[in-house]
């Protein structure tokens, strides 16, 4: 996979920032708490909890933007998670793995609408297969959106088409890989005199289906929170 610079940012690959660990000594969240009927139970029930992760360091000089993202939860025997890597050429973002998502605009009733909108604009996901459960706290990346994740368990046997104009590929990472802290690896990055300091989760698939997928920056931090939600 080829990074491509980050806005302000110099050109480097996040694969060869350093890791300073990970957290091993965190459970995992357990299958049983991964099926639909437990998801659900969960966010119509919430816990009191705090999110891990709400703001990264501000090094975009746009105006703050409202966005939401998909995160798609795929109810197959296994659960999975749908991503999407963004193509090289957006000026924001580009070349990342990320969920589906997007501006919020004005004729979007919520959040949520949003999110399904992008979702169906970006890789043809029908909403009909998607069941909304809820949302977990806003994000602001250091490009100035200020993410709402909206959290939706999808329907097996929709079909996809990735949006060329605004995605390369769009696949599928297990569920319980990304809910494993001992697969969350922290990264820190000295940026001028800004510290910057992020997780990564990097998905190599199977022997019979190898893949090289790399999931850092916002997209990680909003997993982590969505770990924390789903532990509390």
């Amino acid at each position: 996979m080829t990074f491509v610079p980050l806005s302000k940012i110099p050109n480097f690959d996040p694969r060869t920032v350093p890791i300073v660990g990970y957290d091993t000594h965190l459970s995992a969240v357990p299958a049983h708490a991964l099926t639909p009927d437990k998801l659900r139970s969960r966010f119509a029930s919430p816990p009191q909890w705090a999110p891990e992760l709400r703001e990264e360091p501000r090094f975009s000089d746009r105006a703050p933007a409202q966005a939401a993202v998909l995160i798609a939860l795929v109810m197959h025997e296994e659960p999975t998670l749908l991503l999407t890597q963004r193509t090289a050429h957006l000026s924001t973002h580009s070349g990342q793995i990320a969920f589906a998502g997007g501006k919020v605009d004005d004729t979007d009733a919520d959040a949520a609408a949003a999110a399904l909108r992008e979702a169906r604009e970006e890789v043809a996901l029908a909403s009909e297969y998607c069941e909304v459960l809820g949302s977990l706290p806003r994000y602001i990346t250091g490009t100035a959106f200020h993410i709402t994740p909206v959290v939706a368990l999808v329907r097996p046997g929709f079909t996809l088409q990735a949006n060329p104009d605004e995605v390369d590929d769009v696949f599928e990472i297990p569920l319980s890989f990304l809910m494993n802290p001992a697969h969350h690896a922290r990264h820190q990055f000295a940026w001028g005199e800004v510290q910057r300091e992020w997780f990564s989760m990097h998905w190599r698939g199977t022997p019979l289906a190898p893949q090289d997928r790399f999931v850092w920056g916002a997209t990680a931090g909003m997993l982590r929170n969505l770990y924390r939600f789903l532990m509390a």
